[in-house]
């Protein structure tokens, strides 16, 4: 595609090697490839950029795409998490090289505010608050940068989007987070929204991750499930065989109360799973078998229930550090038990919850069943 005037002012300005028609184009082939869980095809791609600019951060920065995607798939294994660092912090060292020569060179300002934004990204996954605030921060001051040389439209708006929307909702939802987001510049949520739209909409490298934030953030902290449901469709029309994102649209039918239809979507999942479709990994299987377990408990619908209890059990018996849905599985159990009048058996699936890290409030609900049995 021609760039626009602004692009073409921006060029002048930064000579970005995002405006190359070669990097546009196997960029967005690799990137179709990458959210379509050909991990190799991808990295074919990204390689033929590499070559071309071998001393450029957008190398390894697109590599890192691929890990990033691989950690996404199953946030409960930490297995690639060192790996990732280590390939942004290529990216950093890239462009600290580009700063030397150049000291407002745009990339180097573009890609450390990406850099330093899928660190923070990665860390608040593992709820390392510091190291998030911290990543943050260098985000913040690199996006500062690119957004006073850019266009404000597409990619470029797409860190001041998120910056924007994060700083203003993390001391509402969070209040832990006010003791540290001081040190940071206000955000606003209205603006945040109107950038990650624009680059939703005008974006070409960062586009479906735009589309995702904005899934995202209407599912969990505006709670407009029929917005988020839009913008997952989007992600799904896009790329239809990525699991995380199949995932998501069930989640988005469950918290909105539309239960035939995540039944439907969780179904599909494990389906897949079970064909051993690409991406459709074991975690995948688990989160979609929780939610079926879910619906079938609610339902009154027990031995369903038990059913898919029993595959999540034996799925989640592997090698985690993060044991959330082994033991929101044991919780379920629980309460299928009790309703069964199995009540031996209850008992000892709460215990097990007690005897694991808490997470989503699972010890007061055990706590409670244990003095007074769930009743369906």
């Amino acid at each position: 595609a021609v760039p626009t005037a602004a692009e073409t002012t921006a060029v002048a300005q930064t000579s970005s090697v995002l405006t190359d028609a070669f990097v546009r184009r196997t960029g967005a082939k690799g990137l179709n490839r990458l959210y379509g869980m050909q991990f190799e095809e991808a990295e074919a791609r990204f390689d033929e950029i590499t070559k071309r600019y071998p001393n450029h951060p957008v190398g390894p920065f697109l590599q890192g795409l691929n890990l990033w995607w691989t950690i996404m798939l199953d946030l409960t294994d930490t297995a690639h998490d060192e790996a990732f660092i280590e390939q942004m912090n290529a990216v950093i060292e890239r462009c600290n090289a580009l700063e030397e020569k150049d000291p407002d060179h745009f990339d180097a300002a573009l890609f450390k505010a990406a850099a330093y934004g899928f660190l923070a990204r990665l860390h608040s996954n593992r709820y390392r608050w510091w190291k998030t605030i911290r990543n943050g921060q260098k985000a913040i001051h690199y996006v500062q940068k690119v957004e006073d040389v850019a266009p404000k439209r597409g990619d470029y708006v797409f860190g001041s989007g998120m910056y924007d929307y994060y700083a203003a909702m993390l001391p509402e939802e969070y209040s832990l987070s006010k003791a540290i987001m001081w040190m940071l510049p206000d955000g606003s949520k209205k603006r945040g929204l109107r950038l990650l739209r624009e680059a939703a909409t005008n974006g070409r490298y960062v586009k479906t991750e735009a589309i995702y934030f904005l899934a995202k953030v209407h599912y969990l902290y505006e709670e407009d499930y029929r917005r988020s449901r839009k913008w997952t469709m989007k992600l799904r029309e896009r790329h239809p065989n990525n699991p995380f994102f199949h995932v998501l649209e069930g989640r988005v039918y469950a918290r909105w109360g539309r239960w035939n239809q995540a039944r439907n979507v969780f179904a599909s999942v494990v389906e897949r799973c079970e064909a051993g479709t690409a991406g459709y990994n074991t975690h995948m299987e688990e989160v979609a078998r929780l939610y079926l377990a879910r619906d079938r408990l609610y339902q009154d619908e027990y031995r369903e229930a038990l059913r898919h209890l029993a595959e999540l059990e034996q799925l989640t018996s592997r090698d985690i550090e993060d044991t959330r849905y082994r033991m929101r599985g044991y919780l379920y159990q629980g309460m299928v038990y009790d309703a069964l009048g199995r009540r031996d058996m209850a008992v000892n699936r709460y215990r097990k919850v007690l005897d694991m890290e808490d997470a989503a409030g699972a010890h007061d609900r055990a706590e409670r069943y244990l003095e007074s049995p769930y009743e369906g």
